[in-house]
């Protein structure tokens, strides 16, 4: 609250005039930060670009995102920093590319091949407390956090998936911490959850609405200061499991958009969580202040995703395995019913969320994003040319290639780490990456490859290691 903004210093001494200027100067300090927006940055799991009815989708029905799009701007071009969870998350919290914070696949990372194949390359076990988060920095100046749900970017430590406290939500700048564990999928959606963080509720209690009455508690005990909400979901991960009652409505509903009816369940279930706490920011007159982001950490899980039109899924570097739905809704700031076709990436979420907390970067450590302030309220757009990706680690399923990518304007490249070989697609005219271009534009494709092995090294990206020799 600000008492005033004008004080009449005519009747003050010198020695009150230092005084009061300390308190108009303490007071202006007091305004700016009633003023900084809020943040709610929620975070699907293995959410595919084709998951939402926004994006074209007819056999989903998600009509609460789908309004939180024609609220605010879409994102068609939107990417994750990988194309599995663990690096992503590590992205969004450091700003940094997962080659460069050596985080390169999901946790543990022990998926090797027995076969003559390379093994895949070295990561490290946990985000540490050397990095910087952008929890960590907002708290520089009054900001609340909260961090709810799938943590996953550190091993286990204990029991039922806890980990060390270093590595934890409230060792990187988080207040609270409800569900953040070593988890990478929830042992179960319904209470109880065997989870460390996360006491059971009622049984049968659903965890995505769990995680949201949590939300909408802190929201409501933070509401006088600015504050930061991490909400990520562990829906739409294995296990597939729903309330019973979307099951049944999803029970008959095949065909493109959908392999799996539970699935179909889960999106909507985890849409009517999304839908109670954007409510809640209405009913607490807080919509204007608040800055709300949706997206996902990586591509659809082919098992129960279709992601159609775009190739293959999580685990690999095609459009599937990393172009995610992005939207962001900002009253005031992005206009209604607004659509991006930029590439943007998971690391720009940091460098966003300084400049809207009124933050400059520290110049300890390079920032791999850019902030995509200018592009939200359409005056402008990043500077960079390209998007850069490695991932030099094999997914669970093993049949993924490693390999490292660039997109630049409308073509993207990738490099096979195991032969050196290149594919090029233009994405613009070949949005499913069919037709490899590399034979008929070989200038083109040199000068990609070039430029994403000049990134490598600039990141000092760890590669894979040879092949296990044979055994006799």
């Amino acid at each position: 609250m600000v008492f005033f903004r004008v004080v009449n210093l005519d009747w003050l001494g010198r020695g009150s005039l230092a005084v009061a200027l300390g308190m108009v100067a303490f007071v202006q300090t007091v305004d700016a930060a009633a003023k900084r927006p809020n943040i709610l940055f929620i975070m699907a799991d293995d959410l595919g670009w084709m998951d939402l009815a926004c994006q074209g989708n007819k056999l989903v029905e998600t009509p609460n995102i789908d309004r939180l799009a024609r609220q605010g701007m879409r994102f068609t071009s939107a990417y994750a920093a990988a194309p599995v969870c663990s690096p992503t998350r590590a992205a969004v919290l450091t700003g940094q590319a997962p080659a460069r914070v050596h985080m390169t696949s999901h946790l543990p990372g022990q998926f090797f091949p027995k076969d003559n194949r390379p093994q895949p390359a070295e990561m490290v076990p946990a985000i540490g407390p050397e990095h910087i988060t952008i929890a960590e920095r907002l708290k520089e100046v009054g900001y609340a956090n909260a961090f709810l749900g799938k943590w996953h970017i550190a091993p286990s430590a204990g029991p039922r998936g806890k980990v060390a406290p270093r590595h934890s939500p409230l060792g990187q700048g988080f207040d609270i911490n409800i569900g953040g564990t070593s988890y990478g999928g929830p042992p179960s959606f319904f209470s109880p959850y065997s989870n460390a963080t996360l006491p059971d509720g009622e049984p049968g209690e659903y965890l995505p609405d769990r995680l949201v009455n949590e939300a909408i508690g802190f929201i409501r005990d933070n509401k006088a200061k600015p504050w930061m909400v991490h909400l990520w979901f562990y829906t739409v991960h294995w296990p597939m499991q729903a309330p019973k009652e979307l099951l049944k409505k999803y029970a008959d509903r095949t065909g493109p958009g959908l392999n799996d009816t539970r699935y179909g369940a889960m999106l909507e279930a985890m849409d009517l969580a999304v839908g109670r706490l954007l409510a809640s920011l209405e009913a607490l007159g807080l919509n204007d202040e608040t800055l709300v982001v949706f997206t996902s950490d990586n591509g659809g899980f082919s098992g129960v995703s279709d992601c159609r039109p775009l190739r293959e899924s999580k685990g690999h570097l095609y459009e599937g395995g990393i172009r995610v739905p992005m939207i962001v809704r900002w009253p005031g700031r992005v206009k209604p019913g607004a659509r991006s076709d930029e590439p943007v990436v998971s690391m720009d979420f940091y460098p966003t969320f300084l400049e809207v907390a009124g933050l400059e970067p520290t110049g300890q450590k390079p920032i791999d994003g850019e902030s995509l302030v200018s592009l939200f309220q359409q005056s402008g757009k990043p500077k960079r040319k390209e998007l850069f990706f490695h991932f030099p680690n094999y997914a669970w399923h093993m049949d993924n290639r490693l390999g490292g990518a660039v997109r630049s304007g409308d073509h993207k490249l990738i490099r096979n780490y195991d032969d050196g070989s290149v594919e090029l697609y233009n994405l613009k005219s070949d949005l499913g990456e069919t037709k490899n271009l590399a034979k008929r534009h070989p200038n083109l494709a040199k000068r990609l490859d070039r430029k994403l092995g000049r990134w490598l090294k600039e990141t000092d990206a760890w590669m894979p290691r040879p092949p296990k020799p044979s055994e006799k």
